[in-house]
């Protein structure tokens, strides 16, 4: 069983971890670039040669011990994908762990967030992303990666940062007031205050990697221009954790590539990084 971050086994053995880390390495529905079934791996080589002190908040979060569970590997059915994921989640919300996700393409996230709306009321699903995902249905499923999010659309409370690309037909299913545009964002603050106004006590947070412009993340499917900054993003994410519970997270849709180790490292800041905030003074 391989450790996280490369540190000794003890502090991520299953007993002791406060953290569990789900892996689900599926590429099956992604209709342009292709590549995020190996993404997991490439983040861990990457974690492996990340410095363990987080400057920020004076802290080693890696303590609180993280287990990684064996990969989710079906593929044969996006709906077999999404069943046994929901089936999964469900089983692991019962442990009473932080539970952690990696893809894999945005269609993970379908079942994960099922899980979660079922187990928390009143729910929020806080989604950075460069797209909508609010297609109902997509090549004859509503377990395609573009429809990450409809489902939640549909069920709970859901609030978009960063969208920059989207279908005329998703804009019907956005809820009003819930959706931070890219090109709205790049020169202020304001939308930080006005997001976190719209989210619930209880967050679920959703990351695809294409939510950061391509001169920081270049290894995604779909890599669309005028995305969000490193710092910009941290500085809003470390509020969301601290003004809200953030009950969970994923992170989607790296597709490494030899050009772009860049992305497979700044994808395991990320991770580090979330943690670090969730685990912030010893919440």
């Amino acid at each position: 069983m391989r450790s996280y971050a490369g540190v000794e086994e003890h502090w991520g053995s299953l007993d002791r971890a406060r953290i569990l880390l789900q892996s689900i390495p599926y590429d099956g529905t992604s209709t342009w670039g292709k590549g995020a079934d190996k993404g997991f791996e490439a983040f861990l080589d990457a974690t492996d040669n990340m410095e363990l002190y987080d400057i920020e908040t004076d802290s080693e979060v890696y303590r609180q011990g993280v287990h990684i569970l064996d990969p989710i590997l079906e593929k044969s059915s996006p709906e077999a994908v999404f069943k046994l994921v929901h089936e999964k989640t469900k089983s692991l919300l019962a442990s009473g762990k932080y539970l952690t996700f990696f893809g894999g393409e945005h269609s993970i996230s379908i079942g994960i967030i099922k899980a979660f709306y079922e187990h928390f009321d009143n729910l929020t699903v806080l989604q950075l992303d460069a797209h909508t995902d609010l297609r109902p249905e997509y090549h004859g499923s509503p377990y395609n990666h573009a429809c990450a999010v409809y489902d939640a659309s549909q069920n709970c409370n859901l609030v978009q940062v960063g969208i920059r690309s989207m279908d005329r037909e998703e804009k019907q299913y956005i809820q009003d007031g819930n959706c931070f545009y890219a090109h709205q964002m790049w020169d202020n603050e304001e939308w930080m205050d006005a997001s976190i106004a719209r989210l619930t006590e209880h967050v679920y947070l959703t990351i695809d990697l294409d939510a950061f412009d391509p001169s920081i993340v270049a290894a995604t499917g779909t890599p669309e221009p005028g995305g969000m900054k490193w710092y910009q993003t941290l500085k809003y994410l470390r509020r969301v954790f601290n003004e809200k519970k953030v009950v969970g997270f994923d992170i989607v849709e790296l597709a490494p590539e030899k050009a772009h180790k860049a992305s497979n490292f700044l994808a395991a800041k990320l991770y580090y990084k979330l943690l670090s905030y969730q685990f912030e003074d010893g919440k």
